[in-house]
């Protein structure tokens, strides 16, 4: 049931990818229904401020919309472009600001969580893992993320950024010695 779900989804796609190619902006529009909370939310975690982070997701759907027609599905899996426009537009949006200031930045917690005290803890983990990911190099940032924070499997992951299974592997495994290693050094 799963897979036919699945194949019913990913065949949904094709046709609304062929259909935005020929111009149709309501077929883009269903895409944008699609796939704007996953490259918000990695948006988001690159930046962490939400006025930014929407500003972003917007620019990469209007980059999106303005490049279609060279979009093609042999290369790579519609939300894998999609992602490559987001991290170029976070790499441009830092690049152009020339400060480090979004380690600074709180997270949003869920207010559900009962005790204040609960609450601070919990930002501060998120806060000392978000800087952590953040000063890991930009491969294994990403690797991380769509692994971790979008909840992609390994040959997900694969596929979304054209590598092999085992490069994913190799650079989780590195990214997460190396997190390992920041966050030990922090508490000492």
């Amino acid at each position: 049931m799963h897979e036919d779900k699945h194949a019913k989804t990913e065949a949904d796609e094709v046709l609304l990818v062929q259909r935005a190619i020929s111009r149709d902006a309501d077929a883009f529009g269903k895409l944008y229904d699609m796939y704007a909370d996953r490259v918000y939310r990695h948006v988001y975690y690159r930046v962490g401020n939400v006025a930014d982070a929407e500003d972003l997701t917007q620019q990469v759907f209007l980059k999106a919309w303005q490049a279609i027609g060279r979009y093609k599905k042999t290369a790579s899996p519609f939300l894998a472009w999609l992602m490559t426009i987001s991290h170029n537009l976070v790499v441009d949006f830092y690049r152009t600001r020339k400060d480090k200031a979004y380690l600074d930045v709180e997270l949003v917690v869920d207010n559900s969580t009962p005790s204040p005290e609960r609450v601070a803890e919990a930002r501060f983990q998120q806060q000392q893992l978000r800087r952590a990911i953040l000063q890991l190099p930009s491969d294994q940032q990403q690797v991380v993320m769509l692994r971790f924070v979008e909840g992609f499997r390994n040959p997900e992951v694969a596929s979304l950024l054209g590598k092999s299974e085992g490069a994913i592997r190799v650079t989780l495994h590195r990214a997460l010695v190396k997190l390992r290693h920041i966050l030990e050094k922090e508490k000492g």
